[in-house]
């Protein structure tokens, strides 16, 4: 049996809204009403003006002082006319005007706190924090971050001032009944530091060791210890590399486990800075690589095979008893002028070719759907 039809009614469905990165820092922060100081510690770049350069050169001009909506663009509409009942993105940058560049590191992000309604501006629920970015300004620059998006009324997932705190979910509780559990770790495959990994008495991010048995385990007992009967359970991984499209056999190992023993209703994946595969399994997704949404790498060369301009937002729906996914849809978009817009038709499809390409070796397939958005399509089990 095929999977639902994307445009049947959602009456009774959970519908979540999840991003990969976003990063509002660098060049961003610098088009934003507060920029931040603009000196950067990079080999090359030493400041984040010329990241709002490079996107000039590469499309052209726009205002060097943008309301905090802005780089948002089109996604916002798309967020009101689905209106899923809980917003979740992964933050890469850290919110500060404080702190050191963490030493030995390449690249350090941060936005100035006082732009935190860029993030408001989409009404997000929760930001994951468990990333490879969220320290580059030290312990100082973290609990800023935390108080920031505390004061903003966003939860977060996946740091904390000491281990139990970066370990704890995100409870995010939905308009008419139920919850969402929203658990982080972050992996040294991802650039995540170990000695990033929060302690007894050290702030830090929930850092996962190892993708073995032992630490699904533990994952298990975090789970069973906090969930309540209707709760829908998102297991976030910052994993992974940054380009390309294979999917080592251990994270879908690993993914499997978190599903058969840990109970997570969702593996949500990011670090790739453009969408991998997904799969259906057991009737729960696991998306092994959302890519970036919002980012400053307008105009920088290299990549270009991947299409990284490109983008999506992803919309899964939930039988709400079940929690198996009734339908996935997935909205294309274009990053330009630092800014996301729809993506045009030939965009489109490009994204669909290359997504059903990678998810038919995952057992699922990409159609376009009548509103232009893209529709995951599986095999039932059973």
């Amino acid at each position: 049996m095929a999977s639902p039809d994307a445009t049947r009614s959602a009456s009774g469905t959970v519908t979540l809204f999840l991003s990969g990165d976003v990063m509002t820092g660098r060049g961003i922060d610098q088009i934003l009403p507060h920029p931040g100081d603009p000196r950067l510690y990079e080999s090359y770049v030493k400041t984040a003006r010329a990241y709002v350069q490079l996107a000039e050169e590469a499309n052209g001009p726009f205002p060097q002082r943008v309301g905090y909506a802005y780089p948002w663009g089109d996604a916002l509409a798309e967020l009101e006319r689905r209106a899923p009942a809980a917003r979740i993105v992964n933050l890469e940058t850290a919110v500060t005007a404080r702190g050191a560049p963490w030493p030995g590191k390449g690249i350090h992000y941060r936005m100035q706190p006082a732009n935190v309604p860029c993030l408001s501006a989409a009404k997000l629920d929760c930001c994951i924090v468990a990333n490879n970015h969220i320290l580059d300004w030290g312990p100082e620059g973290l609990a800023d971050t935390l108080a920031a998006l505390r004061g903003a009324g966003i939860q977060t997932a996946g740091a904390g001032s000491e281990e139990l705190e970066a370990a704890r979910p995100a409870v995010l509780k939905l308009a008419r009944s139920g919850r969402v559990l929203v658990y982080a770790w972050g992996t040294e495959s991802a650039g995540v530091p170990a000695d990033w990994a929060a302690g007894t008495k050290r702030p830090g991010v929930n850092f996962l060791p190892g993708l073995t048995p032992a630490t699904v385990s533990r994952i298990a007992s975090l789970v069973r210890r906090a969930r309540q009967p209707g709760d829908l359970v998102v297991v976030s991984l910052h994993w992974g590399s940054n380009w390309g499209y294979a999917i080592p056999d251990e994270h879908r190992s690993f993914a499997h486990a978190l599903i058969d023993e840990a109970g997570a209703d969702v593996v949500y994946g990011h670090s790739s800075h453009h969408p991998r595969g997904i799969e259906v399994y057991r009737g729960r997704p696991i998306l092994y690589g959302c890519g970036d949404l919002i980012n400053d790498y307008e105009g920088i060369r290299g990549y270009e095979m991947f299409r990284s301009e490109l983008a999506l937002l992803y919309f899964p729906s939930f039988e709400p008893h079940s929690r198996t996914m009734r339908a996935l849809s997935m909205v294309p978009l274009r990053r330009r002028r630092l800014r996301l817009e729809h993506a045009n038709g030939v965009d489109s499809a490009w994204l669909q070719q290359t997504l059903d390409r990678e998810c038919r070796a995952l057992g699922c397939w990409v159609e376009l759907a009548v509103d232009g958005a893209l529709a995951l399509r599986w095999q039932a089990a059973g």
